[in-house]
């Protein structure tokens, strides 16, 4: 049987995020895992064609400490399971890889919203690049069709 002892839950407060976080609840519990939940404060960064720009600056101190106390805000489903939180800032996909390094994570649980064709090549997918490129195993976790909200 394989050994889990740290498990990464990169959260980005959606309601995928929270039915992963509650499935890697679940695993950090049955494991006796230490678990990790990460958001990777995302800096947009707008490049016009053909011009250099510099990294964007910080974000304001306001933004970081209200996404601040909503990372604190989650709580684990079970009171005796004790919970890190992480906030992070660049990349969500490069954050949530270096974080699992980091931590020599041997779990990550995230959540994903599922996209397919034009909205992932627009949007881009940070739940694939994960599972891509992650030194650890990943489970992706789709919000269970009875949980999912109508379009």
């Amino acid at each position: 049987m394989v050994s889990i002892k740290t498990i990464l839950h990169p959260t980005d407060f959606s309601a995928c995020s929270d039915h992963a976080f509650r499935l890697a609840c679940s695993f950090a519990r049955d494991q006796q895992a230490r678990l990790t939940v990460l958001h990777v404060l995302e800096r947009p960064v707008i490049v016009p064609a053909g011009v250099a720009m510099a990294p964007p600056p910080p974000p304001p101190i306001a933004e970081r400490a209200a996404v601040r106390a909503q990372l604190n805000q989650i709580q684990a489903p079970f009171p005796d399971l004790a919970i890190d939180r992480r906030l992070e800032e660049g990349d969500p996909a490069t954050g949530i890889l270096q974080v699992a390094d980091e931590l020599n994570c041997d779990l990550i649980v995230l959540g994903t919203h599922g996209r397919t064709g034009l909205g992932r090549l627009l949007m881009g997918s940070v739940a694939e690049k994960v599972v891509r490129t992650a030194k650890c195993p990943v489970l992706s976790v789709k919000t269970p069709l009875s949980e999912e909200k109508p379009a």
